[in-house]
This record gives C-alpha cells, sequence and structure tokens, in this order.
C-alpha cells in the first residue's frame, strides 16, 4: 500500500532506484520539514511497510501529527532492517530459534519455518577473559583458553550459520560487536531489489547504539525481542519524545571524546531520558570526528535514552570511505540523504521535546565513578571524590587495615586503600576512536622514554575492539611503548568492560582480601557498576585511554594528577600529566601517517573465515540442533515445553511471597550477572555435580545457553542487597514460613514446590544497564509473577513483558519505603483477571503477619496492545510460535 503516494524513484550515477519519498507529504504536511532526523527515519519506515494490517495509515498519520511536547501513547509498528547480536546474549537466541523449531515441528508445522527473514549478524566478542596480560604471548595464550571454555558454545553457533538463511558469525579475535558494525556491517542506507531505505537495526547488546554516530536508527533490544524482529515480527513502541542536544563552541586544546561524553552523560542523566530518543544538532557537532560522535552515541543507555542520534553528513562518508566502502555505495548515502532531507545542517533545530545545550569549550578532563557512569568526576577533584567515597565503604568494612604489604616477583611494596590494581583500555566506547589510542600510545612513549615505569601492583591490557587498531598503533610505532609499560594486546573483544577482567595476580588478590581494602579500577569503558569490573575491586573509574595509562603509572586515584606528579623519571626529576599529554596536532599528525583504507579492506575482507581453530570445529549438520544432555553450556530451553494451541486467559496473582526487597538502580549486572561464577554459589553447586571443575567453571554469561546455570544465577550478584535481610549482600533471601535464610535460588525452588507465587519489590531504575535477556528469564523460571518498582528502564520493562511477567509500577510519589512495606507481607494483584489493558491501574494488597492489610494501586507497565498479547500468551516467543502454527 501506498496510502500517500510517496513512492518514487532516484537516480544515483546513472543508476535509478526506486524511494518513498518524504518530500512528497511536504504540501499536504509541512510540518514534516520539521521533524527530527531520526523521526523522518521512522517515518520513511512506516511509509514503506505500510500494509493495512501491521502498518496501517493511522500509524503514518501518528508521526505526520506528531506533538513533541504530547506524553507518548500513540502505538507504531517499527521494522529493522536487520539484527547485530553478541555471542553472550546471541547463544540463548540461537537456543530459543533451535527449541522453536523442534516445538513448531510438534505442533504440526515446518520446522525451517523458524528462519531469519533480514540479516541477522553475530560477533563473538563477549567470550575472551584477561587471564594473561603484560606479556606479547597474551592473545595467543587468552584465546587458547577461549576455545578450551567455549567450543561447544562454538560449535553450536557455527551450526546455526549453517542451518539458518540469513544468519552470520563472525569469529572469536575480529573484534567488538559494535565496532565491527560501525567499520563494517553498518550500510548507512541499504539497497535491496532495487529499493533505498535508511539502515536500520536493533541489537542484543544495549550499546548497538554505538552507530547512531553513523546516521543509523537503532537500538539495544532483549535476546526476545531480537528474535522476534529475526523472525519477521515488528518492534511496536510508542512514537517517542525527542530531546534535543544542542551542541556550540569548540572543545579545547587536549579535551578527548570521552571527556564529552562524561559530561553529556551526567547532563542527560540528570535531566532523564529514558524511554526517549537524544538528538545532536547545533555547530559544535561539525566539531567532533565521526569517531568522537560515535563514542558520545555509545553511552546512550548509559544517559538513560532509547538512542543517541547524529544525522549523516561529509564527516559520515569521510568515514565510509576510510572504511573501505566503495565509492558507489557512498554516493548512493549521499543523494539518498539529501533527497529525504536526513543530511545534516548544523543550522537548523528540527522542532524537539526538549533541547539542552552543551558549550563544548567549557568540557574539562574527566572521569567517572565510583559506580555509576553519570556520576562524572573532574580530574582536578578526583582526590576529593576519592575520600568522600571511601568514607562509607570503610564504615561498612570494620576490618578494613588500610594496606598490606606484598612481596611478588621479587619486588616488595604496600598494596593500600585507593590502590589502582586493574589499568584497562577497553571497549568499543575508545577503541573505535584512533584519537584516544594514539593519544595513549603517545603518553605512553614520553613515559617511557622519561624512564617511568607502571606500579607492580596494577594489572593492565589493551584490548582493540578491531584488528585494524593494532595496525595502525604498530604502524605508528607505538606497540613497543605500550608493551614497555604492560599494556600488551590481550585479545580482540570486550574484556573488562564487561567483567571479562581475569583474575588478579595472587598477591594483590589476596592482599585485597586479607586487609579487606577498597581498591579501584581505571577503565576507557562505559560501566562501572558495582561488582561488574571484578568482585575485589569496590570503586570503578572510567576515563579516555590517555589517562588511563596515566593511573597506572601514578598507580592510585588518591591523587590530584592535574597538581600533583605521576612520578620521578630516571633523573629523579618529577613528571607531571602535562609533561606526558600530546599535542591535538601531534595526534592527527600521527593517525593521517599510520591509518588508510587499505587496513579495513584487508582485516575485512575475508572476516567469517577465521583462524585456524575456527576452521578446525567439527559442526554437526541438519534442520534441527541434536542437544547433548551432558552439555554443561548448551541445553535445550524449557519455554517451549508442551504449549497448549491457544493461551489460558490472565488471572490475578494471589497468597504471593517477596522473594527480595531491592533498592534503587538495580542493574542488569545485579540481577544477572556475567562475570565469575562464586565458588559457594547455586550455579557453581550444580557444575561441580556435572563433573566440571572450578577451574572450568567460565562465567554466567559464557553459560547462558544452560538455562539451569543461568536460574541459578539469577539476582546471585555478590554485591546484590536484599534489603529483607538488612542489606546483607550476595543474593541471600529468607523463606519466610520457616524463616529459613537461604540463597535466592534455594528460597525460590522451595516456594515453588510449596505452590507460592512470589513478587520482586525495587526502587527506581530498575533494571538499568545491559540489555540482559537472561535478567528476565531468569526472573520467570525462578517463579516470579510481577515485579512492583519505582521505575523501570525501557529494556529490561519491555523483557519482562517478554517473558510474560508483569512489571508494576508505583504511582507517583509512593515506593516500598513510604508505603511502609517490608517484604514480608503476602501480596495479591487484582485486576489481571478483569479486562487487563495497557497501563491499566491494578490494586495491589499487601497482608501483614498481625492480619492488617494495605491496599495500593500500581501501574501495569505493559504499554503496548501488541505487548499486551505477548504477556497473555506468556511471552513473544510463544506468542511466535502460535502464530507460526496457525500459519
Amino acid at each position: 500500500m501506498d496510502s500517500f503516494s510517496t513512492r518514487g524513484s532516484i537516480d544515483v550515477k546513472g543508476k535509478s532506484y526506486t524511494l518513498y519519498r518524504l518530500s512528497a507529504l511536504a504540501a499536504s504536511h509541512p510540518q514534516v520539514a520539521r521533524l527530527p532526523w531520526s523521526m523522518k527515519v521512522l517515518l520513511e519506515n512506516l511509509l514503506r511497510k505500510e500494509d493495512g494490517r501491521v502498518v496501517r495509515k493511522e500509524h503514518i498519520e501518528a508521526v505526520l501529527s506528531w506533538d513533541p511536547k504530547a506524553t507518548p501513547e500513540k502505538e507504531i509498528s517499527f521494522y529493522p532492517a536487520r539484527v547485530l547480536m553478541q555471542d553472550f546474549t546471541g547463544v540463548p537466541a540461537v537456543a530459543d530459534l533451535a527449541a522453536m523449531r523442534e516445538a513448531l515441528a510438534k505442533m504440526g508445522g515446518k520446522a525451517s519455518r523458524i528462519n531469519p527473514l533480514e540479516q541477522s549478524d553475530l560477533v563473538i566478542d563477549h567470550s575472551v577473559q584477561v587471564d594473561h596480560f603484560a606479556t606479547p604471548l597474551a592473545p595467543k595464550l587468552n584465546t587458547d583458553l577461549e576455545y578450551e571454555r567455549n567450543t561447544e558454545r562454538y560449535v553450536f553457533l557455527r551450526w546455526g550459520a549453517g542451518a539458518f538463511n540469513n544468519f552470520g558469525v563472525v569469529p572469536p579475535s575480529t573484534g567488538i560487536c559494535h565496532q565491527v558494525n560501525l567499520e563494517y556491517l553498518a550500510k548507512v542506507v541499504y539497497e535491496k531489489d532495487g529499493v533505498l531505505y535508511p539502515d536500520t537495526l536493533v541489537g542484543t547488546d544495549s550499546h548497538t547504539v554505538m552507530v547512531n554516530g553513523l546516521g543509523v536508527v537503532g537500538w539495544g533490544v532483549g535476546g526476545i525481542e531480537a528474535e522476534a524482529a529475526m523472525l519477521g515480527q515488528p518492534c511496536t513502541m510508542l512514537v517517542p519524545q525527542v530531546v534535543g542536544f544542542k551542541m556550540t563552541g569548540r572543545p579545547k586544546e587536549g579535551i578527548t571524546a570521552t571527556d564529552i561524553v562524561l559530561v553529556a552523560t551526567q547532563m542527560l542523566r540528570k535531566k532523564g531520558v529514558v524511554g526517549k530518543f537524544v538528538e545532536f544538532f547545533g555547530p559544535g557537532v561539525k566539531e567532533l570526528s565521526l569517531e568522537a560522535r560515535a563514542t558520545v552515541a555509545n553511552m546512550a543507555p548509559e544517559y538513560g535514552a532509547t538512542i543517541g542520534f547524529f544525522a549523516v553528513d561529509e564527516a559520515a562518508l569521510a568515514y565510509l570511505r576510510f572504511t573501505g566502502r566503495s565509492e558507489e555505495h557512498v554516493a548512493r548515502v549521499e543523494a539518498y540523504s539529501k533527497a529525504q532531507g536526513l543530511w545534516f545542517d548544523p543550522a537548523v533545530e528540527p522542532s524537539y521535546s526538549d533541547v539542552l545545550e552543551l558549550d563544548l569549550s567549557t568540557v574539562e578532563p574527566s572521569l567517572a565513578g565510583p559506580k555509576r557512569p553519570q556520576d562524572r568526576v573532574p580530574l582536578t577533584q578526583m582526590k576529593g571524590a576519592y575520600e568522600a567515597a571511601l568514607k562509607p565503604m570503610l564504615e561498612a568494612s570494620p576490618k578494613n587495615t588500610g594496606k598490606v604489604a606484598v612481596t611478588s616477583d621479587g619486588k616488595s611494596f604496600d598494596v593500600a586503600n585507593g590502590a589502582v590494581v586493574i589499568a584497562a583500555i577497553t571497549s568499543c566506547t575508545n577503541t573505535s576512536n584512533p584519537a584516544v589510542l594514539v593519544g595513549a600510545g603517545l603518553v605512553a612513549k614520553r613515559a617511557v622514554e622519561r624512564g617511568l615505569t607502571v606500579k607492580p601492583w596494577v594489572k593492565t591490557s589493551l584490548a582493540p575492539g578491531s584488528q585494524v587498531v593494532t595496525d595502525y598503533l604498530t604502524k605508528a610505532g607505538l606497540i613497543p611503548f605500550l608493551d614497555k609499560l604492560g599494556f600488551n594486546v590481550v585479545g580482540y573483544g570486550c574484556t573488562t568492560c564487561i567483567g571479562n577482567s581475569g583474575p588478579l595476580p595472587p598477591p594483590v588478590d589476596e592482599a585485597i582480601e586479607k586487609g579487606d581494602l577498597v581498591v579501584a579500577s581505571v577503565l576507557s569503558g562505559n560501566r562501572n557498576f558495582e561488582g561488574r569490573v571484578h568482585p575485589r575491586v569496590r570503586m570503578n573509574f572510567l576515563a579516555s585511554p590517555p589517562l588511563v595509562v596515566a593511573y597506572a603509572l601514578k598507580g592510585d586515584v588518591t591523587s590530584d594528577l592535574s597538581k600533583e606528579p605521576i612520578g620521578q623519571d630516571s633523573a629523579g626529576k618529577d613528571v607531571f600529566l602535562k609533561d606526558l599529554w600530546p599535542t591535538d596536532a601531534e595526534i592527527h599528525e600521527t593517525i593521517q601517517k599510520a591509518i588508510s583504507p587499505e587496513q579495513y579492506k584487508a582485516r575485512y575482507a575475508a572476516v567469517a573465515a577465521g583462524d585456524e581453530a575456527w576452521r578446525a570445529l567439527e559442526v554437526p549438520s541438519g534442520e534441527t540442533f541434536k542437544w547433548d544432555d551432558k552439555s554443561t553450556y548448551v541445553r535445550r530451553p524449557p519455554f517451549f515445553d508442551d504449549i497448549p494451541k491457544e493461551p489460558s486467559a490472565p488471572t490475578d496473582i494471589t497468597g504471593a511471597r517477596c522473594l527480595a526487597l531491592l533498592g534503587d538502580s538495580i542493574t542488569t549486572d545485579h540481577i544477572s550477572p556475567a562475570g565469575n561464577i562464586a565458588k559457594d554459589s547455586p550455579a557453581a553447586k550444580y557444575l561441580t555435580d556435572h563433573g566440571v571443575e572450578r577451574k572450568d567453571f567460565n562465567s554466567y554469561g559464557a553459560r547462558r545457553g544452560n538455562h539451569e546455570v543461568m536460574m541459578r544465577g539469577t539476582f546471585a550478584n555478590i554485591r546484590l542487597k536484599n534489603l529483607m535481610l538488612g542489606g546483607v549482600e550476595g543474593g541471600r533471601a529468607k523463606h519466610i514460613p520457616s524463616g529459613e535464610e537461604l540463597s535466592i535460588y534455594d528460597a525460590s525452588m522451595k516456594y515453588q514446590a510449596e505452590g507460592t507465587p512470589l513478587v520482586i519489590l525495587a526502587g527506581a531504575e530498575y533494571g538499568t544497564g545491559s540489555s540482559r535477556d537472561w535478567a528476565a528469564k531468569g526472573t520467570k523460571l525462578l517463579g516470579v509473577k510481577a515485579v512492583i518498582a519505582k521505575s523501570f528502564e525501557r529494556i529490561h520493562r519491555s523483557n519482562l513483558v517478554g517473558m510474560g511477567v508483569l512489571p508494576l509500577e508505583f504511582e507517583q510519589g509512593q515506593d516500598a519505603t513510604t508505603l511502609g512495606l517490608t517484604g514480608f507481607e503476602t501480596f495479591s494483584v487484582t485486576g489481571v483477571a478483569d479486562k487487563l489493558a495497557p497501563k491499566k491501574l491494578l490494586t495491589v494488597t499487601a497482608k501483614k503477619d498481625d492480619g492488617s492489610t494495605l491496599s495500593f494501586r500500581a501501574i501495569a507497565r505493559i504499554d503496548t496492545p501488541n505487548e499486551l498479547d505477548y504477556f497473555v500468551h506468556g511471552g513473544i516467543l510463544v506468542y511466535m510460535l502460535r502464530q507460526l502454527a496457525k500459519g
């Protein structure tokens, strides 16, 4: 259908293509010209996908009549052009699709109908860990261990690449999915069957938004929603508000993209942009390189937005050329973007729901921490910020000794509070940006030339998001200096940023435990949530790569590096940060000499081939996967067992108990940790019972293809505090009828054996962080029927609905504390069985042990009619399965 007669043609270098012309709407809807660039992409998607059923004329009109100030309430269906996955979230997604094939066959359908309809790419980047560091052999040693631990998973993924159409796998040791997406996969403008349209995507990682910096609309979703998109299901959403972020001025000498994004994150998180689009505009945008824009876009999850969008301009075209895209392709991007009004103009201010402004000349060198990305700390204030953060930590650590003497490798030193024990140049956020990596290399060069060394208690690492990084650092002659300071390449993947920091050297680890020390990490990542980087490290600071090198040299976060010396050179003279910091001109000159399009073309020419270990894997074939009952990595998921042809009607929740009472800013890392499996955890017991030695436990992230491990790991973060137990850390719960204190998993199993439904009580920003589908899947398998929170982060709320778990939001001004809830009540939720509707007010009744009751209302955060369908069916994948079974 084409209700608005927008189908037309465009000529690009002598070739004619079809497009859906936004300009055709100008006469009847002049407001289209004032729409934010990102909203124009949504509009084009609706025009092109209009079918009168899923996408209807009124959906298009909802965007055409968009009121930027109105509360979102109109639903649209968005069809992404492709799906991007990483292996931690991709393995369970492929496992679900494999299990759905079997379930569909049992329901009388054809198994092969479970197949991606649009291009879906999975990049293996989450599995490499920093076991070895500060040695030239680190990449090989870490990769060998990666294959040793993950062969079952990799065989499974290679099977999937052969069994499913439109599904590609980028092998290990290639890079980080978002950087590979930016440098290689992203099209900006798609051409399919002679039709040009914007490149759009959803990804199973919250930092999918990094590609927004290239002018591509896309965002992170849970694996559940991504699987539905792969099968042709649209992403349903409310027409969003769009917040404009105006950039003016020019960054001062020495200011990095990291500094800019930390300021933007602080500003936007304070403003409150959860569930909204953020779009960057104004003349200051032109002062940012494409890679700097990608850094700013990357941290949209940290500032809370759905996307952080930069429209296409000359910088995007130059980047496409520079990374090896063809001239023909670049010409299509330019012609299409200009014809559709998607071309960035720094003088234009579209209609926005709200506007913030940042003068880039006011940005100063910064870090963020010690626990949240939005807690920016100017470099000049680090000393005071450390002292303020240390005080409550010491109050909670009465056994803290302040420092512990250590002897290691023939050296004697003290590990003290504030010691930097991890310094990691990591994450696509920064390793995609040559300016900060070359800057780090030049800092290392000057430090080595002055005779400075890294402190012996610091674990150093360099984990590029692309092999091209190593190529240009090598050509620039900077690798030897980074190596000299211990910043050897350790592998190509997410590593420390996602908690794959590996073990600390035993003497340092033992000293921290012995003295109950409060130590720190400094990393060039995007997240620093408690317990994420390393379980021993309680302070974590985000910083630019050059600052990571500087803090490794200093060895602590207790100093003011803007004034105090980093160390003394070989002549005994003080060396300050300003002595090591390169000029912008030096960085630019080095980049010009060291980087070329040929490097990108060479690295991506045979990207799917993989290394020798990848090619040597013995891979089964067949339409369905042959599950191994002995596997502890990949098991058939239970979500599709014995599904009736029709769903039963939703029912009220009665007689429920609270499994955990949680505070504010509970992250998906708290709910479903990705890192190490603690030796005394329920997951460890399961693995031990199945013959897995402790050294082979691997991480929760690597075990996501096994629901038995993941349900035992749900709420198992060692820093999770259940307030029902006075804030005891470590994923503990109380079985209320018996008074017994157990792990949350064991308490859940006991409740489920008794037939008792469960709820979770939580504060604000529940589910912040990664797009971790297992945070919802694990919640479901623990028998939780509803999560009652003060507010939800976007992706996790959607994931809960996608698993058939009811998200309930306290009314404004209320929460568990103001209502006096302790978690020891018995809960009922009524109104579910009686015409449940999106955002319906339900009644929650809490009955105390003395027989008194408290009733309050909560909003059912099922936001759209499509989500209601998913919830009624018990989840989005079960809904899809039933639809496919019906043909």
